[in-house]
């Protein structure tokens, strides 16, 4: 693929965003490259975790690639290219975590704002900075923003398009861990390693419960839903028969 390098290893996927002589921005190319990925993973039953990140150290993606943006038209912005790519990301069947290094601005924060979780090194800077542009960040950042900070502090950063260093995205609640200079992938791969333990379907019901947590539906039966069908499963037969036979020893 011209723009994005694809691995999978021991559970984890990881996909990293190849346009680093333009800070990674985020193109038609890379979209459709993504959306076609996205689905090629989610089909695949090796894979337990996915973990998007950025070429070249300095960007995880410095945003829409302007140059693309600057002739779309309405007609463009109806059909949601960037939006629909992000809520694909969200609803990929397996955790998703973002590993942060430099810059993460506009559209590449509403992409890692789609992710499950964020791991932002010290190095990093990220931010909405699309009003100074003349629009605003529609793809997801003034509604999945307000879900991590709260609606004051997202309409602080939407309306002033101001760009964050690491610790106070980090103090605010953007990232979920913050790491040194040049640790976020490892770090990521870390969180990842942990989930891919884990029994794959429970995590894959426990994400879409939070989901619907996240949207407004009704948590509740969407617990019951999951956990009836999580009791049913051989995996969770077998774990708890194995944690069983550890206690006895």
């Amino acid at each position: 693929m011209a723009t994005l390098n694809v691995t999978v290893a021991d559970g984890i996927a990881h996909v990293e965003l190849n346009r680093p002589e333009v800070r990674n921005a985020i193109n038609l190319e890379m979209v459709n490259e993504m959306i076609a990925t996205l689905d090629d993973l989610a089909r695949r039953d090796d894979v337990r975790a996915l973990i998007l990140s950025g070429a070249g150290g300095k960007a995880f993606a410095g945003g829409a690639d302007i140059a693309q943006l600057r002739e779309r038209t309405h007609k463009e912005a109806f059909f949601a290219i960037n939006a629909t790519l992000f809520q694909k990301v969200e609803d990929f069947p397996r955790p998703t975590i973002a590993a942060i290094e430099g810059y993460a601005l506009g559209g590449g924060l509403e992409l890692a704002l789609a992710c499950d979780l964020r791991v932002g090194s010290k190095a990093a800077k990220v931010g909405l900075p699309e009003t100074g542009l003349g629009i605003y960040p529609a793809a997801g950042g003034t509604w999945r923003l307000p879900r991590l900070v709260g609606l004051g502090r997202a309409r602080d950063l939407v309306f002033t398009g101001r760009i964050l260093d690491a610790d106070e995205a980090w103090a605010i609640g953007i990232f979920e861990r913050l790491t040194e200079a040049g640790q976020a992938l490892d770090t990521a791969r870390e969180v990842a390693a942990m989930i891919a333990k884990n029994a794959p379907l429970a995590v894959q019901v426990a994400k879409v419960s939070l989901n619907a947590l996240a949207r407004g539906g009704d948590p509740g039966s969407i617990e019951r839903l999951g956990q009836a069908l999580l009791m049913d499963s051989p995996e969770k037969y077998e774990r708890m028969t194995a944690f069983l036979e550890r206690k006895k020893k």
